[in-house]
């Protein structure tokens, strides 16, 4: 038979497996001779219990079953392929040499046939519905492969982001201890103690950089993990201000906490989101004065609000907790800083949001009494 059709590529990997079940041996060979090619093998089967043997050692592309054997019908057969999870979304075609049936069809497309063929069959349509199933598994293993290569790379660069990040603490450290002394050892003059001051202010801002990566790695390898203990949130906010205060001494930045504020939640993780929410509010406040307040929540909990004069763009408020896209991507930060804050108030259970009002922005953070508790109501 001389059919013009042709053959898939061959899989860089292996070559694409078709499976055919026939209990008569003329047309396993006469199957055998017009799909087999250089991109295709065909696996053959006489019987069902043969077929399943085939199945659990293949990865197979399409299987043509024969609707009448013995012992196990093609029906039968199919409903046990349907059962197990290597063989559920193997494309199924039926084939019978019965008069056409409408029940019997129906039977056979019940069973998950993809196509229900009576014989005899033209080579050319039992090669082109063969050559299409064929070629849309050689492109699910290539996007497969893909992805694989693509995750590989992905864990590569957090593990070599981690480890470098890690292992730049020390020397930062060193770098910064060093300069401390050197602003005490050396003499008072203005200009050395302004570039010292300037070598200071940098290896401090590159040290919360380090942080942030190393935070971000955390995150998106799932090993960030929370140490919650019982906390009181207004003295947890003015320790937190305070600090912002001393880095932006020139900043005007006003705390209102409305009565106490009990909370089991993760110190260190709560201080770095406010640290986040309140130094991008001095930044990018157009230098006017920045609110923090905080009080009890109608649903139970708390909410946290950080409010700054001027106006986010609307497009890029629902982008603005990703990585490397909020506001804090600057000369200041490297974009890190709102995901992770958002991160660490979903850890919580709680959520973040951001909105304009009143020609001002605001960050709003809900956090439940417990760590981890989110509130159902």
């Amino acid at each position: 038979m001389n059919v013009s059709l042709s053959a898939p590529a061959p899989l860089r990997d292996g070559k694409a497996k078709v499976l055919v079940v026939d209990d008569v041996a003329e047309n396993l060979v006469a199957m055998r001779a017009l799909l087999q090619s250089d991109g295709v093998e065909v696996l053959c089967a006489a019987s069902g219990a043969e077929a399943l043997e085939l199945l659990l050692a293949h990865e197979v592309a399409v299987a043509l079953l024969d609707v009448h054997m013995p012992e196990m019908d093609g029906f039968s057969l199919a409903e046990l392929m349907r059962g197990a999870s290597r063989s559920r979304e193997v494309p199924i075609i039926f084939l019978t040499a019965s008069p056409s049936d409408p029940r019997r069809a129906f039977k056979g497309y019940e069973a998950g046939a993809v196509d229900f063929l009576h014989k005899p069959i033209e080579p050319q349509v039992i090669l082109g519905k063969v050559t299409v199933f064929v070629e849309l598994f050689q492109q699910r293993r290539l996007l497969k492969e893909r992805a694989d290569s693509l995750e590989r790379a992905l864990h590569l660069n957090e593990t070599m982001m981690a480890v470098l990040t890690h292992d730049l603490r020390t020397p930062l450290s060193a770098m910064l201890l060093c300069a401390e002394k050197l602003a005490l050892q050396l003499p008072d003059d203005e200009r050395v103690q302004r570039t010292l001051s300037h070598l200071e202010t940098s290896g401090w801002r590159m040290a919360r950089m380090v942080e942030q990566l190393l935070d971000f790695s955390r995150i998106r390898s799932g090993g960030l993990r929370l140490e919650p203990r019982a906390l009181e949130l207004g003295e947890l906010l003015a320790g937190a201000v305070g600090e912002v205060r001393r880095a932006h001494p020139d900043a005007q930045i006003a705390l209102e906490v409305a009565g106490p504020l009990p909370l089991t939640a993760d110190t260190d993780r709560l201080v770095q989101v406010v640290g986040n929410l309140v130094g991008n509010a001095v930044i990018h406040g157009q230098g006017g004065p920045v609110a923090v307040a905080a009080g009890p929540a109608d649903a139970g909990g708390v909410f946290l609000r950080v409010s700054n004069r001027g106006r986010i763009d609307e497009s890029l408020l629902p982008r603005l907790f990703e990585p490397f896209k909020g506001s804090f991507q600057s000369s200041h930060g490297l974009g890190l800083g709102l995901f992770i804050a958002d991160q660490f108030v979903q850890a919580h259970g709680g959520r973040l949001q951001a909105f304009n009002r009143d020609d001002q922005v605001h960050f709003e953070a809900w956090l439940p009494a417990v760590a981890g508790r989110p509130h159902r109501g």
